[in-house]
């Protein structure tokens, strides 16, 4: 079904392209680096279950104290610049430990894991992220909720409730549909560029609803965007991105990886613990990928597909129960 998703996500990017003689490459490179996690994480995790996800913590901490330098280009700076991708490496550094923590059975262990979580969280703070600080306190507090809950289908229909509404907040506010008072706070949180992005490529998704304005090409067509002093070509939010450039197809293609991905978590021989922990830092991923550029920095879209194959490997020794 995963092969299925991603196959049908590159078909499509390559049509809308052909189309509008848009540039995959972007899109097309995104999906090879979840390919590519998804299977570094289902062998690391049967091999090394405890350690694979320490070890993938710890890297997501030292990406994220590295951005800007680790990225080609110029330095963007500002509330549009890598604070997206710095919240999502930081949350799942977290989701990453968090599992750590599950899998192991010593409990002296198993606190230093947590110890180590929530000191990723203080470093979000540290780093002036404050949604990286939000998504991480949110991750770890429900991994340890987690460790009280028997059966995960319930979890896991929450967290498809929350991107959900995530997605469906960001849509409002780029459609003017939310009430004038909210509007103004989200507006002072968000940037009023931000939101000029967000109106532009609504715009661009009506004009052409089945095939969008083509891969690459929002850039090119947004008003808002070339009014930047360092644009970047994106309207900062992956959902009303692929609707600007891919049509209603994209998106529901977006939609259906996202699904793919908790249905694996669903399916997952790994202990619920572990499960719902991993769904959470990928479901606080959406939200940030909702509202900012994440899903545009490899690294990001490599830890999803690394922490979604952590998850859902089949480790060679029978893990502890958990109840």
């Amino acid at each position: 079904m995963g092969v299925l998703v991603l196959g049908a996500c590159a078909a499509w990017s390559l049509i809308t392209a052909a189309a509008h003689d848009g540039r995959p490459e972007g899109v097309l490179l995104a999906l090879l680096a979840v390919a590519a996690g998804y299977a570094a994480g289902r062998i690391s995790g049967a091999l090394l279950p405890v350690a694979a996800p320490c070890a993938a913590a710890l890297t997501g901490v030292c990406l994220a104290a590295g951005l800007p330098h680790l990225t080609p280009g110029p330095e963007i700076v500002g509330p549009l610049g890598h604070a997206g991708a710095t919240a999502a490496l930081l949350t799942l550094a977290t989701g990453a430990a968090c599992c750590a923590a599950w899998a192991t059975a010593s409990p002296p262990l198993r606190v230093l894991l947590r110890l180590l979580a929530a000191g990723i969280a203080v470093l979000a703070a540290v780093l002036d992220s404050v949604s990286g600080l939000f998504t991480c306190a949110a991750v770890l507090l429900y991994s340890l909720a987690a460790g009280r809950t028997r059966h995960r289908g319930p979890g896991i229909a929450v967290l498809a409730l929350s991107a959900t509404a995530a997605t469906g907040l960001t849509w409002a506010v780029a459609g003017n549909a939310v009430p004038d008072g909210l509007t103004e706070s989200l507006r002072g949180r968000l940037t009023p560029h931000r939101i000029g992005l967000w109106h532009d490529a609504l715009h661009l998704a009506r004009e052409d609803t089945a095939l969008g304005v083509g891969p690459g090409r929002f850039g090119e067509l947004s008003t808002t965007a070339a009014q930047s002093l360092l644009p970047d070509g994106r309207p900062h939010s992956a959902p009303l991105q692929m609707a600007a450039e891919q049509g209603v197809i994209g998106v529901l293609l977006l939609a259906a990886a996202f699904c793919w991905l908790l249905y694996a978590l669903w399916r997952s021989p790994r202990p619920t613990p572990v499960v719902l922990t991993a769904g959470a830092a990928l479901t606080a991923l959406a939200a940030i990928a909702a509202v900012g550029n994440a899903l545009s920095f490899t690294m990001v879209s490599v830890g999803v597909g690394l922490l979604a194959g952590l998850a859902t490997a089949h480790p060679l020794a029978d893990e502890p129960a958990r109840t």
